[in-house]
């Protein structure tokens, strides 16, 4: 084996949830998902692609109509994108992954901002690449904040890429357009690559945007800019087990990630393609709905959880997570597990998304019964007053 894969650490998430599964008396916040299904003319058009015969191969890049409908959709949030800088994936990791393997070697330079979903941290490594991380801080209140001068510092002529996810997950920190206008500047002066995951960023919650998304370099970037955004049907779809996913990139570029798809998966599947096609159709009427749900989410959460003694937290502007602090617990993979077995409340531990992270908790508020959130604050208040 290699010993980059050797030296991968296992999900310190899935450790805490495999430490719950099959206990039906544990409430799960602890996967980034929501737990409302798919709906309904999403998996109808899935299942009568099926129905249809659909389950032979397609193109690389996927199906032309949904390249098409991925170009109008990304127009109407960020301006113009032509279809020939779009790639279908099977899935944001997929398309994560890809984006990596065309453009790292081993020994090259990777930046990343800290604290992030472990993935985009991991798979830099298991290419070989050297990972220097710069770490958010969080503020008195509990809002994570960047050091921007910092992160402009450490960007170099060496630095292959920058990897950062805005919003963030799991702090649901967001970078404000003139934030990612001083750092692709940088990144022009130092020919570095921005790798940018923004699946989040339908999960807005300021309203500051004319589209109602978070901020986007595509919102500033030319065509041939160093420039890769990773997106995803996860999040503002209600797709995460449909795994589809799609890259925007310099034109240049497609045609080599065409090859790379064909050597890592050949094509994402017809039938998950033609429910994302209705997906987009019908966004307008999807996805507001999903965010405003999901604000409702956030605002019932982070109050409840402001009132508990000894917790601290702050109302994220994107994402769905809260991401808090319980004062006397600094090993926060030990305070996870013994909520679960303890009090029944399933997180995920800070430290499965960066050192800086250890001692604080994300818990998913993307729940379909809104009363639930407040029930797990009651078992979190409960066996804190427990504890003395």
């Amino acid at each position: 084996m290699r010993q980059a894969v050797l030296n991968l650490e296992e999900s310190k998430i899935r450790e805490v949830a495999n430490a719950g599964f099959g206990r039906a008396d544990v409430l799960p916040f602890w996967f980034g998902e929501s737990d409302e299904v798919t709906p309904a003319a999403i998996r109808d058009a899935g299942i009568a692609s099926l129905q249809a015969g659909e389950t032979f191969y397609s193109h690389n890049l996927g199906l032309p109509e949904l390249r098409q409908a991925v170009a109008d959709y990304t127009a109407r949030l960020h301006g113009h994108v032509a279809v020939d800088r779009l790639a279908i994936t099977s899935g944001g990791v997929n398309a994560l992954i890809v984006a990596m393997q065309a453009l790292i070697d081993a020994g090259d330079e990777v930046v990343a901002v800290t604290p992030v979903w472990p993935n985009l941290t991991a798979q830099p490594r298991i290419l070989g690449a050297r990972l220097s991380c710069v770490a958010l801080q969080p503020d008195a209140e509990g809002a994570w904040r960047l050091d921007l001068p910092a992160l402009l510092a450490a960007i170099t002529p060496q630095t292959k890429m920058l990897v950062v996810n805005s919003p963030n997950n799991p702090t649901g920190w967001t970078l404000s357009k003139d934030e990612q206008a001083a750092i692709l500047a940088r990144c022009r002066e130092t020919g570095t690559w921005i790798l940018s995951d923004e699946v989040y960023e339908r999960l807005y919650y300021r309203g500051d945007t004319a589209s109602g998304a978070a901020p986007s370099f595509l919102d500033l970037a030319r065509p041939d800019d160093r420039l890769v955004v990773v997106q995803s049907f996860s999040k503002a779809f209600l797709m995460t087990g449909w795994r589809l996913g799609y890259l925007v990139m310099p034109p240049a570029m497609t045609p080599q990630v065409g090859k790379l798809l064909e050597f890592n998966t050949s094509c994402a599947p017809v039938f998950v393609q033609r429910a994302a096609l209705v997906a987009l159709r019908q966004t307008e009427a999807i996805t507001p709905r999903i965010v405003a749900h999901l604000q409702s989410c956030r605002d019932t959460l982070v109050p409840l959880l402001q009132a508990v003694p000894g917790v601290r937290t702050s109302a994220a502007p994107g994402g769905m997570y809260a991401f808090l602090r319980v004062d006397g617990f600094d090993d926060s993979l030990a305070l996870a597990k013994r909520l679960v077995a303890e009090a029944g409340l399933g997180l995920a531990p800070g430290i499965a998304f960066a050192p800086e992270a250890q001692g604080w908790l994300r818990w998913c508020f993307a729940s379909k019964d809104v009363a639930r959130l407040g029930q797990g604050v009651d078992r979190l208040r409960d066996w804190l007053a427990a504890q003395g």
